[in-house]
């Protein structure tokens, strides 16, 4: 299921129900809708001051690229407010979404310090501010703050286990199981009614979600054509509209291509 946790700042209408304030992600284990802990959560006042004066902010507007697949890796960034999408690109172009990381968790991982490339790729899917924390001042405030290292362990334990499942999915569910795993959660997190049914009111497109069950844009738009034509959904204003969520639990239950 694609699940989230806690709270997204300033994201959505005010009548919908927030997404995850930690992730947003593919996965079939309900003990991860909440999340890891914030990374910060653990630290006293005086632990989080010695932190953030290690740290560089930097604000960065939808569509920009924190890190790059390849690159030089050195650290970590803390998010402050947005969301951040980490995704894998192929050696033929072709994306896959790992997870939506929102205010609380940090992204640059799995390494944490300094020394190695980047294994993936990390853009801002909304306007964000983030605190980056260079590998080596990093691995000294570890060193100093337990609950830091702790703190960095849970998230990185996290993250493990979230690509993991994401592995399991894929390898295992259908497309059309996905897809409609994905539109449930979606509606589940941003849902509001609707004449017609519940209104999906965030911004994702055919090729976000496409990016997000293994598939290709063209693909999403046919099959959702083709819900749309059955009264599953509705497109509206480029919104879509979940009008029967009783026949989507059905084909994430037993759909195969």
């Amino acid at each position: 299921m694609l699940q989230a946790a806690n709270v997204v700042r300033g994201t959505g209408p005010a009548t919908a129900r927030p997404a995850g304030g930690s992730s947003l992600l593919l996965t079939e284990n309900q003990q991860w809708i909440g999340g890891p802990p914030a990374l910060m959560d653990k630290l006293s006042q005086r632990e989080r001051e010695l932190v953030l004066k290690q740290g560089r902010r930097k604000v960065l507007n939808r569509g920009q690229t924190l890190f790059s697949q390849g690159g030089k890796h050195d650290g970590i960034w803390l998010i402050e407010s947005g969301r951040i999408r980490v995704f894998y690109t192929s050696p033929l172009g072709r994306e896959i979404t790992l997870a939506y990381w929102h205010v609380g968790n940090f992204v640059g991982g799995p390494e944490v310090f300094e020394g190695t490339v980047h294994q993936w790729s990390g853009v801002a899917s909304s306007n964000c501010s983030v605190v980056h924390l260079p590998g080596k001042e990093l691995r000294s405030l570890a060193v100093e703050i337990p609950n830091l290292a702790i703190g960095l362990i849970e998230g990185l334990t996290f993250k493990g286990k979230c690509y993991s499942a994401l592995a399991q999915m894929l390898g295992t569910r259908s497309i059309t199981q996905r897809l409609a795993h994905l539109l449930l959660h979606l509606v589940d997190l941003y849902g509001v009614d609707d004449a017609d049914g519940r209104v999906i009111a965030a911004a994702f497109t055919h090729a976000d979600i496409a990016h997000m069950v293994g598939a290709t844009r063209q693909w999403v738009t046919i099959s959702l054509k083709r819900m749309q034509e059955k009264g599953i959904v509705l497109t509206k204003r480029s919104q879509i509209v979940v009008c029967r969520s009783d026949v989507l639990e059905e084909m994430r239950g037993q759909a195969a291509d």
